[in-house]
This record gives structure tokens, C-alpha cells and sequence, in this order.
């Protein structure tokens, strides 16, 4: 019987359920599966290594004693920023890139795999608070900000904590099909495949920093009272320029059409509202009926009003 061998690559100040969510994935794959799996913490010189919660993890190999893998993975964390300044870990994590079957990283973990050259020409994703900075740390890198995971063979990368739960159940279904990674989500009580994308997790800012200051004053307020009137003509009259001109300088100074930033501007105000559980959000927030919301929110977040209002509303 083969068995795999899985390897997740730790150091000092990772995120411990980046490491600890595709363990457990794996280690209950090996259960289920008999064997066919062996997943391992290793680090520089096998030493143990001190989570950004305090939490010691005990090591089981060194890096630099690996000379056979199957699926390398990444951990991310808050000690990112001095692990892709350690030329050795980068070394090595390039080395074991070489023996590896696939590549994979969680979270901030993809930094690793770019600092190391791996995701150059190749589509990859990260944590939603830290996509602008790897696609500007690495201008070679693809970055897709709303994925859970983004495959490119042979790497795999994955968003944020818990995203590493499935972008390992993704692997065992790939190695083994459906029936045990689905046996393996429900004794995890996760969704095999989550519904919707990042974005449905990520805090927007709706007022991005511009030049203009009669632009930046329409921005504020879009936000602030997104019911109001923002077609294209309504707001060029009020900037006093023929709408043509109006939809240039917005979509240089903001970046995206005057359409798309009124449309996302509503869609967080309702999040808001749905998530304090409060009544007619699609009039409050100027969409005009409940299915223009809801079409908006599937374009915006991959989910549906009603989805997002119950996963996310408060308690009480």
C-alpha cells in the first residue's frame, strides 16, 4: 500500500490553525483510509516552534532531512514577514518544491511560495486582508482575491485560517474521490465546498483615497446615505461635467465604473443591515426591490441576501 506523505512547513509566529485545519484533515484521512496518508510538522533544524497564539508545537522532522514528499504545505501567520527574510527557510521550501507532488500554502503562506519564485506566471490567492499586498509584493503573481483556494498546477494556494480545511479536503477528494472527504467534512461539520467566496468574509472600504475633492465628497456620501439617486447622469450634473467625462475621471480616481462602486457600496450597507437583522434593506439601501438586491449580492459576494443574513447576523 502507498502512502502519502504530507508535510506542513512551520516557524515561529505561524497562525496555529493554518498548520492545525489540514493536519486534521489529513490525519483523519489516514484513519478513515487506513494508513494512507502521514502527515508531519517540520521546521529549520526539527526544532519546535512558538504559534502567534503562545502555543508551543512539537516537531516531528527537519526540513532539511526530507528527501521524499508527496503534498507540501505552507503554513501562514503573523511571523511572515521575518520567515520570508530567512534565505535558508526560502531554500528550502524551493528544494522540497522540487521533490513534491504538489505544492500548497495557506493564508499568508503563499508569501512564502513567492518569495521562493514558485507562483511567478501563475494564478494564486491568499488571505482577502492581504491580496493587495502579494499582488504588489509580486507583480509576476495573479492574484485572485475572492477564492477560497486557486488551483495551478501543481499548486494549490489557499485564503485565509480555516481555508486550509478545504484545500485539504479538496486533496483527499482528488487522491481518493468524494465519498471520503465528504465523510470527513461532516465528522469536521464543515461544508465539503463552502457557498460564495471571499468576499462575503472581507471588510471593504468604501471610500477609497482620491484627488479630487468635489469626487472624494460624492464618495462619502454614497456611502453615507446610499439610497440616494448615483446614476451616471445625476452624478455628473452634480460635479458639473457631461457624463462622458465624468465616468473617466471616476474610473481612473476610483478604479472601477461609477455602476460597480454604487452597486458594492449598497451591497456593504446592507450587509450591515442584514447582519444587525434590521427589515426593508433592499428599499434602505437603494435597491429598489429585493430581487435587484439579490442580484447584486450573487455578482458581489456568490451568495444570496438570505444566505448571507443567516450566516453572519448576530445571535440575539
Amino acid at each position: 500500500m502507498d502512502r502519502h506523505e504530507v508535510v506542513i512547513a512551520v516557524y515561529d509566529g505561524v497562525q496555529l490553525l493554518d498548520a492545525a485545519g489540514p493536519l486534521e484533515v489529513f490525519d483523519g484521512a489516514s484513519r478513515l483510509l487506513a494508513g494512507r496518508y502521514r502527515v508531519r510538522l517540520a521546521s529549520l533544524g526539527g526544532r519546535d516552534v512558538v504559534t502567534s497564539s503562545r502555543v508551543r508545537l512539537g516537531v516531528e522532522v527537519a526540513l532539511e532531512e526530507i528527501t521524499e514528499l508527496g503534498t507540501l504545505v505552507v503554513a501562514g501567520g503573523e511571523g511572515i514577514r521575518e520567515a520570508i527574510s530567512d534565505a535558508e527557510l526560502i531554500g528550502q521550501i524551493r528544494r522540497l518544491a522540487g521533490l513534491a507532488e504538489r505544492i500548497t500554502s495557506v493564508c499568508s503562506g503563499a508569501f512564502l511560495l513567492a518569495e521562493a519564485g514558485l507562483l511567478d506566471g501563475r494564478r494564486a490567492t491568499t488571505h482577502w486582508a492581504m491580496c493587495h499586498e502579494l499582488a504588489a509584493s509580486y507583480p509576476a503573481v495573479t492574484v485572485e482575491p475572492d477564492s477560497i483556494y486557486v488551483r495551478d498546477a501543481p499548486l494549490v494556494t489557499a485564503a485565509g485560517v480555516t481555508a486550509g480545511v478545504d484545500l485539504a479536503l479538496t486533496l483527499v477528494e482528488d487522491d481518493h474521490g468524494a465519498e471520503p472527504a465528504r465523510t470527513l467534512a461532516k465528522w469536521l461539520v464543515v461544508f465539503l465546498q463552502r457557498p460564495g467566496g471571499q468576499s462575503q468574509f472581507s471588510v471593504w472600504n468604501s471610500a477609497p483615497p482620491v484627488d479630487d475633492r468635489a469626487l472624494r465628497e460624492l464618495l462619502g456620501d454614497i456611502s453615507a446615505c446610499p439610497a440616494g439617486d448615483y446614476s451616471v447622469p445625476a452624478m455628473a450634473a452634480r460635479l458639473a461635467m457631461s457624463p462622458r467625462h465624468f465616468t473617466r475621471l471616476f474610473t481612473r480616481e476610483v478604479g472601477t465604473s461609477p455602476g460597480r462602486y454604487v452597486e458594492r457600496a449598497r451591497v456593504e450597507a446592507a450587509r450591515a443591515l442584514l447582519e444587525a437583522g434590521r427589515g426593508g434593506v433592499a428599499r434602505r439601501c437603494g435597491f429598489g426591490s429585493a430581487e435587484t438586491m439579490r442580484r447584486a449580492f450573487l455578482r458581489q459576494l456568490g451568495v444570496p441576501p438570505s444566505a448571507y443574513r443567516d450566516r453572519f447576523r448576530t445571535a440575539g
